[in-house]
């Protein structure tokens, strides 16, 4: 069988075909084009590129020629008639995708600007920028992750999501978790109240008026929040001492517990207690995967709706706050709803 030369690659040109693969948003002809070229950069025949990719051997043979022709631009279509357009689309995705979205190292930035790109192409930031939100393209943002480096992730995972989506019968599952270090933050002036045309309005600085730790426990099947407290520490006492007031929240009933793997909650103290408790059983989350705890998302809210606004003159005047808005919630949660299966995040975390 003919097997075709390896295609050479301009310098630079395989990190650009390799993110234009990577890049969800990349119309799906460009995509095809930019893998056409790396499999024949890696010596695949064209019969056999035709035939992983799904095309015919003359589309194969048509882009390797107009490579060869005039590099990585000719992968855009060629001009149709009528009005011609002024912008070159795929230059600018494949110099903003280039290096993995990095600037050159002699421009000294982190990521690109559309007027640094636009004066790199010669181009306008406004057309750079039209280019840029036609295919979801932020470089302005970056989000955080985190590896779970727990031996056990995979058990772990699996026995905390098999309790949302499949709980024991005749059994509760609750999760628990504690919201440490609560400031009560009192304003130096008072608020200036909403206005039409103006939000509500409050002093950047203030005073600290002490710290408390929430420890609530959210019902998976209502989800209300069955048991909470406020702790000036968290240590393995005060975490016992919450365990108690969960157990007694729902008595005389099998209770599966969610917790992370925080030292406390697996002291020698709390696991005494258990073996005298045989009904409580605790299931905890992998390493840094707190995401897990669905109490978290209470947390979330409760944070957004009676904290970070709030302004408590003491602690007993921010735990009053709390009391408040948990009896509140009460009276209009639903539950969360779990969705995602075990293999799928397993998949997901694989992928990354």
């Amino acid at each position: 069988m003919y097997l075709a030369a390896a295609l050479q690659l301009r310098e630079g040109d395989r990190s650009r075909l390799e993110a234009l693969t990577r890049m969800s948003t990349a119309p799906a002809g460009l995509v095809q084009r930019a893998r056409i070229l790396l499999l024949a950069a890696e010596g695949v025949s064209n019969t056999d590129i035709a035939a992983r990719l799904g095309t015919s051997r003359p589309t194969v043979l048509k882009w390797r020629d107009r490579y060869g022709a005039s590099g990585i631009a000719s992968l855009g279509d060629l001009p149709r008639p009528g009005r011609p357009g002024t912008v070159d689309e795929v230059a600018v995705l494949v110099a903003t995708l280039a290096e993995n979205g990095r600037p050159p190292a002699r421009l000294g930035v982190t990521h690109w600007s559309s007027r640094l790109l636009g004066a790199e192409l010669g181009l306008s930031f406004s057309a750079v920028a039209k280019v840029w939100r036609k295919w979801g393209i932020q470089p302005h943002r970056v989000e955080t992750f985190k590896f779970s480096t727990d031996p056990e992730l995979e058990p772990k995972i699996r026995d905390v999501v098999g309790l949302y989506l499949a709980p024991p019968e005749k059994a509760v599952v609750v999760c628990v978790d504690e919201k440490t270090q609560i400031q009560a933050l009192d304003r130096t002036a008072p608020m200036l109240p909403l206005r039409p045309g103006l939000p509500e309005r409050q002093t950047h600085d203030y005073k600290r008026n002490g710290t408390t730790s929430l420890f609530a426990a959210l019902e998976v099947a209502t989800g209300k929040i069955s048991a909470d407290a406020c702790f000036e520490r968290h240590t393995n006492k005060e975490f016992l001492a919450f365990l108690k007031q969960v157990a007694k929240a729902h008595p005389r009933v099998k209770l599966h517990v969610v917790v992370d793997n925080y030292a406390t909650h697996k002291h020698a103290n709390v696991k005494a207690w258990l073996v005298k408790n045989p009904r409580v059983t605790l299931h905890f989350t992998p390493t840094s995967c707190s995401w897990l705890n669905m109490v978290e998302i209470f947390f979330g809210i409760i944070t957004r709706q009676a904290i970070r606004r709030g302004t408590f003159e003491s602690v007993p005047d921010l735990k009053t706050a709390i009391r408040t808005f948990i009896d509140g919630y009460n009276t209009r949660c639903k539950p969360f709803t779990w969705t995602k299966t075990a293999d799928q995040i397993l998949d997901k975390i694989k992928r990354k």
